[in-house]
């Protein structure tokens, strides 16, 4: 347990850091998007299309991370209510339904949906990139909600996190 502990620590830590490089780079990218169109003669082609696709990463890894770290917009008052075994379950409950929906919608989903972008060659307008690449996001961020789905049915035993896991 501490091994996989460790191992989710350091994916965090990545994760972090990969978010927060991916929203530096939207940031400067919109801020050259505007500054082209309103100050220089001739707009950017490409800065449209690469903050959309900033924005995808950015908002599937982000709401993963969002879940494991309890920062996702959730209705508690109800659990709030329940004594500790019964939120247990309702918790329980709900981290299976997350994982299932991940598996279904988002591993299998999006397993299909970029191996068909990739047969069908199907790249971006702009950029030329091969659009399995932009939607790869999907399957991954579907892996990361059932492993963090994993976590939090097991942290779910320990008494002093369970408050934590009311979704």
């Amino acid at each position: 347990m501490t091994a996989f502990k460790t191992s989710i620590s350091r994916l965090n830590t990545f994760l972090r850091i990969l978010l927060s490089t991916m929203l530096a780079l939207l940031v400067l990218n919109v801020t050259w998007q505007v500054i082209t169109r309103f100050i220089l003669p001739h707009p950017s082609s490409f800065t449209e299309e690469l903050a959309r696709f900033l924005l995808i990463w950015i908002s599937l890894l982000g709401s993963a991370y969002a879940f494991h770290t309890h920062s996702h917009l959730g209705f508690d008052y109800l659990t709030k209510k329940l004594n500790n075994r019964r939120s247990a379950v309702v918790a329980r409950i709900g981290y299976v339904l997350v994982m299932l929906f991940a598996l279904g919608v988002l591993v299998i989903g999006g397993v299909n949906l970029t191996y068909i972008t990739f047969l069908l060659e199907q790249a971006s307008p702009v950029l030329g990139i091969p659009m399995g690449f932009v939607y790869g996001v999907v399957p991954i961020s579907g892996g990361l909600f059932i492993l963090y789905s994993v976590l939090g049915l097991l942290e779910i035993n320990e008494a002093n996190k369970l408050r934590e896991h009311a979704l």
